[in-house]
């Protein structure tokens, strides 16, 4: 498993000649880490007199954020599995008219698979970058550029997924799925580059003073 590899192990998996692991379950690590940072900032804010106010909060959102770190990592792996998966379809035979609709059939349910681990990421980090939001003028601001760390790399982790989404759509014939996905992801895109460049704007101006 590749969550299970050390940090200089996974980058050189990456840096290798095989195409996987690669954009999207890079994209998972960083959609992951950014809001293992959250959940950092909310821990460094528990419990301390001056946002007692908070700590409700903080408690909550660190609780979350552990969640969602969990799943996204665990995206890692799925992406790189859903790749696996188109990949595998290459190898099965093409030799007969029945064996090329079999392989026809195959490419098109691996794609669909391919298409929608990413916009699950993508759902992920959305909800990710509204928690990380909730912590923003309310946490430790000594781990203010944590906070906003933390958005940058959620908001590229959902970006990164978009992409991925997009090239897997590009060869499923389903017109139904295409449209879904593809509207839902422009939205899911839309709505994550929004709140990541609001946070990071917020953190800036405030570490500007």
């Amino acid at each position: 498993m590749l969550t299970g590899l050390k940090v200089s192990e996974f980058i050189n998996r990456v840096a290798s000649d095989s195409p996987a692991p690669g954009g999207g379950s890079v994209a998972a690590v960083t959609a992951a880490q950014g809001i293992a940072l959250t959940r950092m900032v909310a821990l460094l804010t528990v419990g301390k007199k001056k946002y007692a106010q908070y700590d409700a909060l903080m408690g909550e959102i660190s609780a979350k954020a552990e969640v969602l770190a969990n799943k996204l990592t665990a995206y890692v792996d799925k992406d790189t599995e859903a790749y696996n998966g188109v990949s595998a379809v290459f190898a099965l035979p093409k030799n007969t008219d029945e064996e090329k609709k079999a392989r026809s059939a195959a490419m098109q349910t691996a794609l669909k698979a391919a298409a929608a681990v990413p916009f699950e990421v993508m759902e992920l980090c959305v909800e990710a970058l509204k928690l990380t939001e909730e912590a923003v003028g309310k946490s430790n601001t000594n781990a203010a550029s944590d906070l906003g760390v933390a958005a940058l790399n959620i908001g590229a982790g959902a970006m990164g997924a978009w992409l991925n989404v997009k090239i897997n759509l590009a060869g499923i014939k389903d017109a139904d799925f295409t449209a879904r996905y593809g509207q839902q992801g422009a939205t899911l895109d839309k709505e994550a580059q929004a709140i990541s460049a609001r946070i990071y704007e917020q953190i800036l101006t405030s570490l500007e003073g």
